[in-house]
């Protein structure tokens, strides 16, 4: 179902707890309608205006809840964290599942490239996303290293911790988005990822099945919170 045909109301409603769920009905109409038209036209030709209409709000309304076109993205992001998350809450996180997740990436092109540009913007000073990004990374890092422990132990085949292969494998996996965003043609970013993980010394990725979609019977709605600051980054999915 689109933003535009959730039938937002627009009048007032009585009570604290009425305008609280009306506000996070309105922040779910606008990150949906954000990741659909990024899912349509890119980050870059994704406006603040194009959203606030395809969310049935209009551009003052929107900046109410999302002041700059970074907080919306870095709520969208937030969001995405939060649905892949709840797609792998069955099992513990192995580097299977995020073989999956990196086939997952590979079908939504619009919402990896909304990543790769934030996260590499964030790196200047007081860009709006760089906290956001600074812990997530942070996170992510850990939630890796403890994925790797859980599968080999404290030590990988090659010699490494852990903790040493953490950052690496971060870097593998935004650095093959980027040549894959680039390149399509020529760089097949699922298999990629799985040649690094035979590298490590895993098993995981040959005859996988396909990962079910992020957010599937998930009853969280995508924009709850995401206008409450800094939520904590979901486990390992980059993006």
């Amino acid at each position: 179902m689109s933003a535009r045909d959730q039938g937002l109301s627009r009048g007032p409603r009585r009570g604290g707890g009425g305008r609280e769920a009306q506000g996070a009905e309105r922040r779910a109409a606008i990150m949906e309608a954000a990741m659909e038209l990024i899912a349509e036209r890119g980050y870059r030709r994704t406006s603040l205006a194009a959203i606030a209409e395809r969310a049935g709000l209009t551009q003052q309304g929107l900046l109410h809840h999302f002041p700059t076109k970074e907080l919306l993205l870095i709520g969208v992001l937030e969001a995405r964290d939060r649905w892949d998350a709840a797609a792998a809450a069955s099992g513990a996180w192995r580097t299977g599942t995020l073989a999956q997740l990196v086939d997952y990436n590979a079908t939504r092109p619009g919402i990896v490239q909304t990543y790769t540009v934030l996260s590499a913007d964030s790196v200047t000073e007081d860009h709006p996303a760089r906290e956001f990004f600074e812990t997530r990374f942070r996170a992510v890092r850990q939630a890796l290293a403890g994925a790797l422990r859980a599968e080999f132990g404290d030590t990988l085949p090659g010699g490494l911790t852990p903790e040493q292969a953490a950052p690496l494998l971060v870097a593998v996996m935004d650095g093959l988005q980027l040549q894959w965003l680039l390149d399509p043609e020529n760089v097949d970013m699922p298999a990629a990822f799985r040649d690094f993980l035979t590298l490590l010394g895993s098993t995981a990725g040959q005859g996988d099945e396909p990962a079910e979609e992020p957010g599937q019977g998930t009853a969280e709605e995508p924009g709850a919170g995401a206008d409450q600051g800094r939520s904590a980054p979901g486990p390992p999915d980059s993006p």
